[in-house]
């Protein structure tokens, strides 16, 4: 991957928070984090080495850390990160190059775009944080609960986000909003039928799954898929099963097994209420490159030893040493884990062999940065949104899903009254994918020019308009377009700063099917297959195509077992809690605008929204 110089990018979390500056005793400085030794290594000896600083490296390195085992991490790039990198726009441009000469390994197809160019397209690259693998975490996840237990959260700042949207008939509308059931009842755009079938739905998935009764319409049900099962169990209909699928459930292609789409539209319902009136939250300055650099941080402090700039040059099984690109030389006593990008030359036909072995899946993105804030589209006091596209909703007739997230100049990733667009999806044929991802794009901008507009008022009437519950009238915005704002075209046109695209392949199945099941099958994951002629090499996996972080830690931990034998004492750490030093030096480091989260024992069956616990239909 590119080098890039330290003027090209933005600052790290270690400059913006130093650990100098308000740390407690237990973490020193870091140097050769904030600041990476140039020199050669100068040990001669550890148990694990890893290549490459992405987020299932660094806290794969920080979890065998914290229990003793000698770590040696060491990365190509002159930063941390890897394929969790967050990029300015003059960085992105060098990867893009690197991308096209095939030194990045499965990626393909990169392209920038500048409209105007630099010179009358003026912007400052590093004022932007572009992420290559974006996600958004619910607030009932494993890694939110890893954060917690493990302290580095202190070193993040969450922000939540409440609005996803979905688009069907060309129009948005938001998501179902509803988190009581008094809140269903007295939506009017709803039948009572519907909303009584809807009741009874949302009480079957909040159930506990070890509930006899549950867990046999489960199994009845394993191979149908979840569209039949809501029409066939509950005579749910569109656009109540878009919104519960695609929205809600995040699936990303249609005939989804039941159980599965089940699980992913609990993971929205228990999310909600755990920390706000809302079930999703979003890093601020970037998403898996914060979480990255905190592992990082953590692993420095249980005793990593970090070495950027630096390749794997050769490795010997039989004497188990190991040879680096700056003339050191260092045994391994154990296993050798190395990310998919950081592959050395001698390990290359190997990763092959076990390449065939896999079957690959291609997500194609789309990142636009325009010139708007997109407030319209989300939450008073927030600075992100989702917004979906279920399969058969565009004028390509697209049968993935294509999924967005915005997020503007609030959260730190762009200047103010900006935002970025992050746009995928899991369509394989190449030349469809980017055909439903700018038809995409083309309705996204034509919806926010129709609610930003400012000569709106010759074009309006009654139709346009809804009653508040207190009686008076509100414009109905481009999620719910009225009549005549359906046909309005607006006089201006968005103004593009940049957009980049590019293809990624990766080994992990969209249902993430072959990382979170205990039982997966070795030969469905790559990180699971044994090298011929050397059992001390693991292949890691390349970033799913999943818009959250769900799988992270599934994966990690198989890793974690697969090295020491078990994952039982995965981060089992008394970490030190000197609250009032952190408190008095990172104040804000937790939470931007909302509760900040607190330590927990993270138990979801204490949170269960719509009042599962006590409906009576």
């Amino acid at each position: 991957m590119p080098a890039f110089s330290r003027n090209e990018r933005r600052k790290s979390m270690a400059e913006r928070r130093p650990s100098t500056s308000y740390s407690p005793s237990i973490i020193p400085h870091l140097d050769g984090l904030e600041r990476p030794n140039k020199h050669s290594l100068n040990i001669d000896h550890c148990d694990i080495l890893i290549l490459g600083t992405g987020l299932v490296e660094l806290i794969l390195a920080a979890a065998l850390a914290w229990q003793g085992v000698e770590v040696l991490h060491i990365d190509r790039n002159n930063y941390y990160g890897d394929l969790s990198s967050t990029l300015t726009i003059d960085q992105l441009k060098k990867w893009c190059v690197e991308v096209n000469h095939g030194t990045i390994r499965h990626f393909a197809d990169a392209q920038i775009y500048i409209p105007g160019g630099k010179h009358n397209n003026h912007f400052n690259s590093k004022d932007y944080g572009i992420d290559l693998s974006p996600r958004v975490m619910f607030a009932q996840l494993d890694l939110l609960a890893l954060l917690i237990k493990s302290r580095v959260y202190k070193y993040l700042e969450f922000q939540s986000l409440s609005n996803f949207h979905v688009f069907e008939n060309d129009n948005f509308k938001s998501k179902i909003s509803n988190t009581t059931k008094e809140d269903i009842f007295t939506d009017q755009l709803m039948s009572l039928q519907t909303k009584r079938s809807l009741m009874k739905f949302l009480k079957f998935v909040l159930q506990d799954n070890n509930d006899p009764a549950k867990k046999q319409i489960l199994i009845d049900n394993s191979k149908i898929s979840i569209e039949e099962f809501l029409e066939s169990s509950y005579n749910l209909k569109l656009p109540q099963v878009d919104e519960l699928i695609y929205s809600i459930g995040l699936v990303n292609k249609k005939n989804m097994r039941t159980p599965v789409a089940l699980a992913r539209i609990k993971r929205f319902l228990v999310s909600f209420d755990v920390y706000g009136n809302f079930p999703v939250m979003v890093l601020k300055y970037g998403g898996p490159g914060e979480i990255s650099q905190g592992f990082c941080r953590s692993a420095a402090v249980a005793g990593t030893t970090y070495k950027l700039d630096t390749k794997l040059k050769d490795f010997d099984p039989e004497t188990k040493i190991a040879k680096f690109s700056d003339g050191s030389s260092v045994k391994i006593n154990e296993k050798v884990v190395v990310a998919p990008t950081q592959i050395p030359k001698f390990l290359t036909s190997s990763y092959s062999d076990l390449e065939l072995q896999v079957e690959s899946y291609k997500v194609t993105r789309l990142i636009t940065v325009v010139r708007k804030d997109c407030k319209e589209w989300m939450s008073e006091n927030e600075s992100s949104a989702i917004v979906v596209f279920p399969p058969e909703s565009l004028p390509t007739n697209n049968q993935s899903a294509v999924q967005v997230i915005i997020q503007n100049g609030g959260s730190g990733v762009c200047p103010p009254g900006e935002s970025i667009w992050y746009a995928h999806t899991c369509e394989q044929d190449g030349a469809k994918a980017k055909e439903d991802l700018e038809s995409a794009l083309s309705k996204m901008e034509k919806a926010l020019l129709r609610e930003s507009a400012t000569n709106l008022d010759d074009v309006l009437n009654e139709n346009d308009f809804v009653l508040s519950n207190q009686g008076t009238p509100i414009l109905v915005n481009s999620f719910k377009l009225g009549e005549s704002l359906q046909s309005f075209m607006p006089e201006e046109s968005l103004d593009i700063v940049c957009k980049i695209a590019f293809v990624q392949t990766t080994y992990i199945n969209p249902d993430l099917s072959n990382v979170l099941s205990a039982l997966t099958a070795t030969s469905t994951n790559i990180s699971k297959l044994v090298v011929k002629d050397s059992e001390d090499i693991i292949f890691l996996n390349m970033p799913s195509s999943e818009v959250s972080y769900d799988g992270i830690i599934g994966e990690v931990k198989m890793l974690y077992e697969r090295i020491t034998g078990s994952s039982e004492d995965f981060f089992d750490v008394d970490f030190e809690d000197e609250e009032d030093e952190y408190s008095r030096g990172a104040a804000g480091a937790v939470a931007d605008n909302e509760e900040a989260i607190e330590d927990s024992d993270y138990d979801s069956s204490h949170h269960e929204p719509f009042g599962a616990g006590e409906m009576e239909l």
